[in-house]
């Protein structure tokens, strides 16, 4: 079976879909922060760019389901989000962009997710989706908590008194919304192919978006040392 047959064009869509969607809110974020320009966005913008994360969360669970070697791609995750923490990390210190580091952002959340996954992967189904609830449940609690130590911030408990980063995930509620994504891939997508195979994938759009699905992490990666630089040229 070819890798084509293998990929369900819905997720790739989606993904791609969420992405761009990050795209467009760091967009926003460079010409604020770099280009000094004051824009009044809506309220539906800030919805998104608080929110937006959780389909893409969603989605990474449905798809550890459909592959292996789990831990394997969340090491590569977890370090690709590393170095985007010593990137911003020169930038702060070296270069004087006050308040850019991210010290654990989406990637490393969804690469300690993946590597978790494989002590859960035989639970059922239904206990996938109660610990999916209990572990989103604690992390909106966990916002409400203010601890005395400074390192818990990695699972959603801070201190206040450390910054903890411009993209903030922590792996609850994360890990909760990860298993959900896994109860939807075990149920919703049990026998691993598409919901929708009559669509026709090949049109211009859904090859984009399919495309950008596909290589959402070299995308991620590559985009903001990329807009940073445009917007700096052009509004800097």
């Amino acid at each position: 079976m070819t890798e084509q047959k293998q990929r369900i064009w819905e997720l790739d869509t989606l993904r791609g879909i969420c992405i761009l969607g990050m795209i467009v809110v760091h967009s926003f974020f460079d010409l604020s922060y770099f280009g000094g320009i004051s824009l009044t966005l809506p309220s539906w913008f800030f919805f998104i760019r608080q929110y937006g994360h959780v389909l893409f969360v969603l989605i990474s669970g449905i798809c550890v389901t459909l592959a292996s070697r789990s831990f394997q791609r969340g090491v590569v995750v977890f370090g690709a989000g590393l170095l985007i923490t010593y990137v911003t990390m020169f930038m702060d210190q070296i270069l004087g962009f006050s308040d850019m580091r991210i010290w654990f952002g989406i990637l490393h959340m969804l690469g300690i997710c993946m590597m978790l996954y494989p002590l859960f992967k035989r639970l059922p189904s239904w206990a996938l989706a109660l610990l999916g609830a209990a572990f989103i449940a604690l992390g909106f609690w966990f916002e409400t908590v203010t601890v005395s130590v400074d390192f818990l911030f990695p699972i959603g408990l801070r201190s206040g008194r450390v910054f903890t980063g411009s993209d903030y995930f922590p792996i609850f509620p994360g890990f909760g919304w990860f298993l959900v994504g896994a109860f939807l891939g075990k149920t919703v997508y049990r026998r691993k192919q598409s919901l929708l195979p009559r669509v026709n994938t090949e049109n211009a759009v859904l090859r984009f978006f399919r495309f950008c699905g596909k290589h959402s992490l070299v995308i991620y990666l590559a985009h903001q040392p990329v807009l940073t630089v445009l917007t700096l040229l052009f509004f800097g």
